[in-house]
């Protein structure tokens, strides 16, 4: 048997149940892992609320889509992995358990110089914000404009941004702005003059991480909606014209990602850890907002 973080009834963090499940086993092309950290990301406050269905509705389902950890069994035709190897990767479900079970399609090496608690909460946030610059088409010569840039994916956008070669302006809290900067972007906050402050600028293309008004401020700045992506605002996408993301997720874009953290050419903050004991507080953090980094559910 082995720990389980897991819901049968739909809500919040409170319904959130650390249960003893069987221990899963790797089928043909499959590897399971022994988990060391999961991320928490609003993904999953999805799945608990009941807007990403799930596969049985009312059996006892397991939250979670990015996980790091050490094989310890390989399925047949799992080619590339041998019991010991550790590994990052990600699925649709299922990361917040002790023994996680994956293609070896989903998972990659974890390179010795990225920390467990960084490579369980890599995956989402780094391939995310790669594929929303690749869909805005993010190149020299352009300005990009970040709403939520401490956060996990916005953060990881102004990098990625940055070395295409493009200047990045970072919307966050005051109380972020050094972390912004340190980031490669010029720190920026809202104001009643936002649009005003930022027209100079020339913004040529944004990645809008909050919805609202920051993107009604973007609409304002930008006449090319083909160059504006939102990662929230989902109902609203179509009728304006502008770009969701899109689940482009591979192990071979996840491999090369984190060999760029691996070379020191991407950081990934860790805002706080949580056991995976307390999952729900992890997750009630992660809702009260103020988020400047990573939230991280660690096994041992």
């Amino acid at each position: 048997m082995s720990k389980a973080m897991g819901f049968r009834e739909l809500g919040g963090p409170e319904v959130l149940r650390l249960e003893e499940v069987a221990e899963p086993r790797p089928g043909p092309g499959e590897v399971r892992i022994r988990t060391k950290a999961a991320g928490v990301q609003a993904f999953d406050v999805a799945v608990l609320a009941g807007l990403i269905p799930v596969p049985e509705p009312g059996a006892f389902t397991v939250p979670g889509n990015e996980f790091a950890g050490v094989v310890d069994e390989v399925g047949e035709g799992a080619e590339g992995f041998a019991a010991g190897d550790e590994v990052l990767g990600f699925g649709r479900l299922g990361a917040y358990q002790e023994l996680v079970v994956a293609g070896a399609d989903q998972v990659v090496a974890k390179p010795p110089e990225m920390p467990w608690e960084v490579a369980g909460a890599f995956t989402a946030a780094a391939q995310t914000a790669e594929i929303a610059i690749e869909r805005i088409n993010v190149g020299p010569g352009d300005t990009v404009l970040v709403h939520g840039a401490a956060g996990s994916v916005g953060a990881m956008a102004v990098q990625l941004s940055r070395s295409r070669g493009a200047k990045v302006l970072g919307v966050a809290r005051p109380a972020w702005h050094e972390q912004v900067r340190a980031l490669g972007a010029i720190p920026l906050a809202y104001s009643e003059d936002f649009v005003e402050r930022v027209a100079p600028h020339g913004v040529t293309a944004a990645i809008d991480g909050v919805g609202g008004a920051a993107l009604e401020y973007t609409l304002d700045l930008i006449e090319d909606r083909s160059r504006i992506l939102t990662l929230v605002e989902h109902d609203r996408a179509g009728e304006l014209g502008i770009l969701l993301t899109v689940n482009d997720r591979s192990a071979a874009r996840l491999a090369r990602l984190a060999g760029r953290y691996a070379k020191g050419e991407l950081t990934h903050r860790i805002m706080a850890t949580f056991p995976l004991a307390e999952a729900a507080e992890a997750m009630r953090t992660y809702q009260a907002g103020n988020i400047h980094g990573k939230i991280v559910l660690t096994m041992d």
